[in-house]
């Protein structure tokens, strides 16, 4: 049996099945119709995956401005989030992760035409200049559930609750930056138990297990994987909504190839 060859960083037959019933241009839908839906797609994935510029982009996919602006138009109407969404909803969230870190910010990305409105919101200043913090909860399957973006300046407990909300767990496993009673007790509130080492300067010591907490390797090996995606691991888009699409796409993407057939 003769398997159709696909380009590099795109979608598989399988995968695009997946996908294509998420996409806005279905019958019965609003606006223009799905042609080339796969092309555009896989156009964002070569852009995604590569980190080239969107003028770089090979002429097989079509006008590259005409991919950007319709990349912007489905960020903007939150597509990509739907996208991601969908896939991840029915995912097992037994064990919930939860993490971030810090990507540098390109000199672009800090940069905008005068009198520009999308000025960007989620930079800050860290070690080396500006940066966007990601913070992510992770399933024990090791695929993002939630995310959100803020200043690198900012301190991971001031997004643990949010990336917990509306998530249904057993067990939260993340490292001792998040010890504080405030989130132990939003934790054990909803049923659940923190596996959340204490920090050295804790006046009462509290228990955790140990051996649950090895697995939090999981987070740390997603966060080396979603830099494999070039465009992540330096930010270049001065739009929140541009960046944090790339995100969601590249962890649709980790969901298609743990769950998809890929042949």
């Amino acid at each position: 049996m003769e398997c159709k060859m696909v380009g590099r960083y795109e979608l598989t037959t399988a995968q695009w099945r997946q996908i294509e019933p998420l996409l806005p241009g279905k019958t019965g839908d609003p606006g223009r119709s799905a042609e080339n839906n796969r092309k555009f797609v896989n156009a964002v994935l070569w852009v995604l995956r590569s980190g080239a510029r969107w003028s770089d982009l090979p002429a097989r996919y079509g006008k590259h401005n005409s991919v950007y602006k319709r990349f912007s138009r489905w960020a903007e109407r939150g597509v990509w989030t739907h996208v991601f969404e969908d896939l991840v909803r029915d995912s097992d969230n037994y064990y919930i992760q939860i993490d971030s870190y810090i990507i540098r910010a390109h000199a672009q990305a800090s940069t905008g035409r005068r009198g520009e409105k999308s000025v960007p919101q989620q930079l800050g200043r860290c070690r080396g200049g500006l940066g966007t913090k990601i913070h992510i909860a992770c399933n024990g399957c090791g695929i993002p559930v939630k995310i959100f973006l803020t200043g690198a300046q900012k301190n991971d407990i001031t997004q643990a609750e949010n990336l917990l909300e509306g998530l249904k767990y057993s067990h939260v496993i993340a490292d001792k930056g998040y010890d504080s009673n405030r989130l132990i007790k939003h934790i054990e509130t909803a049923g659940a138990v923190a596996v959340i080492p204490p920090r050295q300067n804790r006046k009462q010591p509290r228990f955790y297990d140990k051996k649950l907490y090895k697995e939090r390797n999981l987070i740390e090996r997603l966060f080396s994987k979603l830099k494999q995606f070039r465009r992540i691991s330096t930010r270049y888009d001065r739009k929140d909504q541009n960046f944090q699409s790339f995100i969601e796409l590249a962890s649709a993407m980790l969901w298609l190839r743990l769950n998809v057939n890929t042949t």
